[in-house]
């Protein structure tokens, strides 16, 4: 008889897998649910009193001790600005333009594209003091010479990887190859999002591009896909699907929702797998995402002063609208906000990628709204707890580029591992603080080196995490964001 009731068992589980609600459930309404699907995707929600921790798991867990950074703004500017024409001076550069490069600079040495033996490039930046720290900054940037007082500046970074893409990833996954969490999946699943109808991870892109490092730039790996970023646009649905679809009112969406998240309480019921719960929520939250979105991701109702502050245009598709946005998502709860500017590849071969020119513009449309964000986090009383982070994935060459051996028409740098200039500012960091050195032709670090894994380790840091136990188990061993390297550069902190 025990067989008989096994397999009558076997047979009902079987029914209910196959029954019409099953399907419901796995089909989720068809295209109806694809959209949701969309707004899904990186979405967190903190802890919830009184709620079992099964429906609260994605949230993510306490900090390991008390961080100074409550949220994240990291601003990479792909393609790999020039340190020599921005904040690392060089005199001694200056003499040697239009000199043969010494053969102790080329030999042993990977270069993207520098053949035979080119021409040294003086700088092009021309720099002052500035501030009560004298920090030096080139005329690049005026507006962020006027911040240089809040600001962190790191002058002996350095990396393994001398090519866009994998350098890309380097800095914002821990590894040079694709396939691992992005450094703002391993904060959302450390810390979970402070808005539960908001995205934790949320990336905005400019330059008419994604970096060359693709999606993966904000990916979750091997992490559950909630905490991928969340790609926003800027024309549009700032999320895709966002709105309902043709004949779908809101009600009818709610209606959907409640008719799935049913079927999914008496799966829960039947089966205990606490996955269903997280379902559950997650599809709710994607429906609250339809009012709180729209909101935080407009900037047409700023002031103007506001506008006039951060040189945005709610007509236009730019940084300056970005910087704004990612001062509004973080004002509203995102834990972390990515923003991409593409377009710093500045190797001399046409106007655009010219130092003097494609370049100087760039920097123009940077400087004015990352000033004005420090500024605007400053007053609004965040930025204490808003650690802004500013990079490219490499530097620039002391040599101008000279294509496969033959001199270019234009002023330009080839790709340059070996030193790069970044800055921290926020966050519990230093004020007025400068970090490290490099060689008299910025070539080499020569004091404080500071690695990608360095820099991953100290963010990390701040936000309470020790990057050495922050880990996650994945085919046989723990993983981690700084992979079994970094250290915290401890001198940068306040």
């Amino acid at each position: 008889m025990k067989s008989l009731d096994l397999v009558s068992e076997a047979k009902l589980q079987e029914a209910i897998l196959n029954s019409r609600r099953a399907f419901m459930k796995d089909s989720a309404f068809g295209v109806g649910a694809l959209a949701l699907g969309q707004l899904l995707t990186g979405c967190t929600s903190p802890p919830t009193k009184g709620v079992p921790q099964s429906i609260n798991r994605l949230a993510g867990d306490l900090p390991m001790f008390p961080g100074k950074a409550k949220r994240i703004i990291y601003m990479h500017m792909a393609g790999g600005p020039s340190h020599l024409e921005l904040f690392d001076y060089k005199p001694a550069l200056e003499k040697l333009d239009g000199q043969e490069c010494p053969p102790s600079l080329l030999e042993g040495k990977r270069f993207a594209f520098i053949r035979g033996v080119p021409k040294m490039l003086g700088p092009l930046g021309r720099f002052k003091k500035h501030g009560e720290s004298g920090a030096l900054v080139s005329h690049f940037l005026p507006h962020f010479a006027d911040v240089v007082d809040d600001v962190t500046i790191i002058k002996s970074a350095f990396t393994d990887q001398f090519n866009h893409a994998p350098a890309q990833l380097l800095m914002q996954t821990g590894s040079a190859q694709l396939g691992r969490p992005s450094m703002g999946s391993w904060v959302t699943y450390g810390l979970g999002s402070e808005n539960e109808d908001l995205p934790g991870f949320m990336v905005l892109t400019s330059g008419g591009n994604n970096p060359d490092g693709g999606k993966a730039m904000w990916g979750s790996g091997f992490l559950p896909s909630v905490y991928q970023g969340v790609h926003c646009r800027s024309e549009g649905d700032p999320v895709l699907f966002l709105s309902n679809p043709k004949g779908m009112s809101r009600s009818l969406r709610k209606a959907s929702i409640d008719a799935i998240n049913a079927v999914n309480r008496e799966s829960h019921q039947h089966f205990q797998d606490p996955e269903i719960l997280t379902r559950i929520k997650q599809y709710e939250m994607a429906y609250r995402m339809q009012i709180e979105v729209p909101g935080v991701l407009s900037i047409d109702e700023e002031p103007p002063y506001i506008h006039d502050l951060y040189g945005s245009n709610p007509n236009t598709s730019s940084f300056a609208n970005n910087v704004l946005l990612a001062r509004k998502m973080v004002e509203n709860g995102v834990r972390f906000v990515q923003l991409y500017d593409w377009g710093w590849d500045a190797h001399g071969t046409n106007a655009d990628s010219s130092l003097d020119r494609g370049f100087a513009d760039k920097c123009a449309s940077i400087d004015r709204p990352i000033a004005a964000l420090l500024k605007d986090l400053k007053q609004r009383g965040l930025l204490d707890e808003t650690l802004v982070v500013w990079s490219g994935e490499f530097g620039r060459t002391p040599m101008q580029e000279n294509r496969n051996g033959v001199d270019l028409p234009f002023k330009g740098r080839d790709h340059h591992p070996y030193a790069f200039t970044m800055w921290m500012a926020g966050g519990g960091m230093k004020k007025g603080f400068t970090f490290g050195e490099t060689d008299e032709i910025g070539y080499y670090p020569i004091r404080d080196k500071v690695s990608v894994y360095d820099i991953q380790a100290t963010i990390l840091h701040q936000l309470g995490f020790d990057h050495e136990k922050f880990t996650f188990p994945f085919q046989g061993r723990d993983f981690r964001l700084t992979d079994v390297e970094g250290h915290v550069v401890k001198d940068v902190l306040a």
